[in-house]
């Protein structure tokens, strides 16, 4: 990694990007938020009885999606030249897509209805999240990585946070809910397109393009690039333990708590709220301070490793008080390892031509577990006919992605 240098200064551009970024990270954040809360409760209210694993179904379908979003939009905006640069395009029309599945979401009364929408959901943010995130190496020095990695995160995890509260103002007129996310989402996409144009890059070598090289490109061989696999299992691991216990606190705080459906649907957008300020006090030192000391891997490890040690939490306190309590610690985890994992992984990256399409594989390990980890926890309900296992298995999983960390060797 290159040391940090402190006389590297923000051009202008780069102020603005760094002042605008968490907003337009927050779109994406914003839409996977409201829409798994709404969907969790459409989902029951269809088939109360079979709710998990349709709910599994739902998110696993959306997930799909996603993981064909990210790879694809992003070695197509690779490849991408226009007057309006490369990245923009495609975060217009991915912005699009997704709203056009949360009005279709709102108006959806099957679960196969559900499911269709929750791939166009999916698969629009997705498109939104692989070239955005592309902006970071593509247009921001090295040195200044760490804290516009911590503002991005800032907009993702905060929206993350906040979306399920602004959503349950909407939980009985839910295509409201879902037509007023649209609207804000839309909004604040265009302003940051205004305000952080993109050259016109017409005139730059566009890298030849086959359907069989994109099939080929998918894969980064671990043993030539040992630091990019480890990466990604570690965010496989991370993200999976959190989205384990994510996608099913509406019924966990059910199932395990005894609460009642309008209880949960009331306590659990909440209990992001309590870990909020611990978030933001994470995130905001985590990422300059990683800059700093010019060292990446320490964080990531404790962001992790605190994000298990949460998901332990109701299991010690099967209450809301221990629900509120995880949902703090949680929250300090995922804002300390979410401020210095993007910067981690723009440093690793395999190819400069290949930024969109090798940042949109490792997205992948954060959309990934949403196929996985909702069917992974609906069996382990399954299996020991107990919401309490899914805490554990979840701690397990993240303790994991946290420990893979250790063997990356040209990151410190």
């Amino acid at each position: 990694m290159v040391a940090p240098d402190e006389a590297v200064r923000a051009t202008p551009a780069v102020k603005r990007l760094m002042i605008s970024v968490p907003f337009a990270t927050a779109t994406s954040g914003l839409g996977f938020a409201v829409s798994g809360y709404f969907l969790a409760l459409q989902v029951q209210s269809v088939d109360a009885d079979a709710k998990v694993t349709n709910l599994a179904l739902v998110h696993a379908s959306g997930a799909v999606a996603a993981m064909v979003a990210q790879p694809l939009i992003g070695v197509l905006s690779d490849r991408t030249r226009t007057r309006a640069g490369a990245r923009p395009p495609w975060i217009l029309l991915g912005a699009l897509i997704g709203s056009v599945g949360l009005i279709s979401a709102g108006q959806s009364t099957t679960i196969g209805l559900l499911m269709v929408a929750a791939m166009t959901i999916q698969f629009g943010f997705n498109a939104l999240a692989g070239p955005l995130s592309a902006i970071l190496p593509d247009r921001i020095p090295i040195p200044l990585r760490g804290r516009y990695s911590t503002l991005s995160g800032l907009g993702s995890i905060t929206a993350a946070i906040l979306g399920p509260v602004v959503a349950s103002l909407f939980s009985e007129r839910i295509p409201l809910g879902y037509l007023s996310a649209t609207g804000l989402i839309m909004v604040i996409v265009v302003a940051f397109l205004v305000v952080n144009p993109e050259p016109d890059n017409r005139g730059v070598p566009r890298p030849g393009f086959s359907v069989r090289d994109f099939i080929a490109a998918l894969w980064v061989d671990p043993r030539k690039h040992p630091d990019f696999g480890w990466a990604f299992l570690g965010r496989l691991f991370i993200f999976g333990g959190y989205f384990m216990v994510l996608t099913y606190h509406l019924y966990l705080a059910q199932g395990y708590i005894g609460l009642t459906t309008s209880e949960a649907a009331k306590v659990v957008p909440l209990i992001g709220v309590v870990g909020l300020p611990g978030f933001l006090v994470a995130i905001a030192v985590a990422g300059p301070y990683s800059d700093r000391i010019g060292r990446r891997k320490p964080l990531v490890l404790v962001g992790g490793l605190v994000v298990a040690v949460s998901t332990l939490i109701p299991l010690a306190v099967p209450t809301v008080v221990g629900l509120f309590a995880a949902g703090a610690v949680t929250t300090i985890g995922f804002g300390i390892f979410t401020a210095v994992d993007v910067a981690l992984v723009s440093e690793l990256l395999p190819a400069k031509d290949d930024f969109a399409k090798d940042l949109g594989i490792l997205n992948i390990a954060a959309t990934l577990p949403g196929v996985l980890a909702p069917v992974i926890a609906a069996g382990v309900v399954q299996l020991t006919g107990s919401y309490g296992a899914v805490y554990l298995t979840a701690a397990l999983i993240s303790a994991l992605g946290a420990l893979a960390v250790l063997p990356i060797k040209s990151v410190r």
